[in-house]
């Protein structure tokens, strides 16, 4: 068993106001904690991992497929490998949540997709 504290992270920033934190994972998932700052951009990119997350704080505004769906505190929602997406924090709170990986995926940086 793995166990990782997200206050043993020292998170990466991805995108200017992107913050991932890897956690625990196994060789077919990982979870990773992520802050979004108010006006944060994260752009569209895709990536062969299906990945779902959770919102614990704040609004984000996914953009998928021409559509926008906005998850806040509560929230869960899945998207596919290889779907591309994009998500804005619209707001002013940051937005945390979690995200998932299957299979695992390193902190990416979305500039160099």
């Amino acid at each position: 068993m793995e166990r990782v504290s997200i206050d043993d992270c020292e998170p990466s920033e991805a995108a200017d106001g992107v913050h991932l934190a890897l956690l625990a994972g196994t060789d077919s998932m990982n979870v990773q904690h992520f802050e979004i700052e108010p006006g944060a951009t994260v752009d569209e990119h895709s990536h062969p991992h299906d990945q779902t997350g959770y919102i614990v704080q704040g609004e984000l505004t996914f953009l998928v497929e021409g559509e926008e769906t906005v998850c806040g505190p509560g929230d869960s929602y899945a998207i596919p490998g290889d779907q591309p997406h994009a998500a804005e924090n619209r707001g002013d709170e940051t937005v945390r949540g979690v995200d998932i990986f299957s299979p695992p995926r390193e902190n990416p940086s979305w500039q160099s997709e």
